[in-house]
């Protein structure tokens, strides 16, 4: 999926509130956890990350019907939330809304 750069901007500046809201949690063992209780509502999985954490993430997450996107490197996640991390979830349902609909993408879980 490809995304306009102003809109690229947007998200990852709300991934910067997010962060600052205390809204998001990071690391692979903390998201893996978090997904398993049905705590995050959107994960942001770096492209460049190696194949055995996609395949950990996306499998966890597809089990428990929450979103992967994968359209940003580590280098753009860790400057958005001011921590180097490959792997980053959004708690709070408002911020994945919208966030999801800045990608113009439909997602089948209702966050409301």
């Amino acid at each position: 999926m490809t995304i306009q750069p102003a809109q690229e901007k947007k998200i990852l500046g709300l991934l910067g509130l997010a962060q600052r809201a205390r809204q998001l949690t990071t690391g692979e063992e903390l998201v893996v956890a978090g997904l398993s209780k049905k705590q995050i509502a959107l994960v942001f999985l770096a492209s460049d990350t190696g194949v055995n954490t996609q395949k950990k993430i996306k499998d966890k997450a597809n089990f428990n019907h929450i979103p992967v996107v994968e359209i940003f490197t580590t280098q753009q996640l860790t400057q958005a939330i001011g921590q180097p991390r490959k792997v980053i979830g959004v708690n709070d349902p408002g911020f994945a809304k919208g966030m999801v609909s800045l990608m113009m993408i439909h997602i089948d879980r209702n966050f409301c």
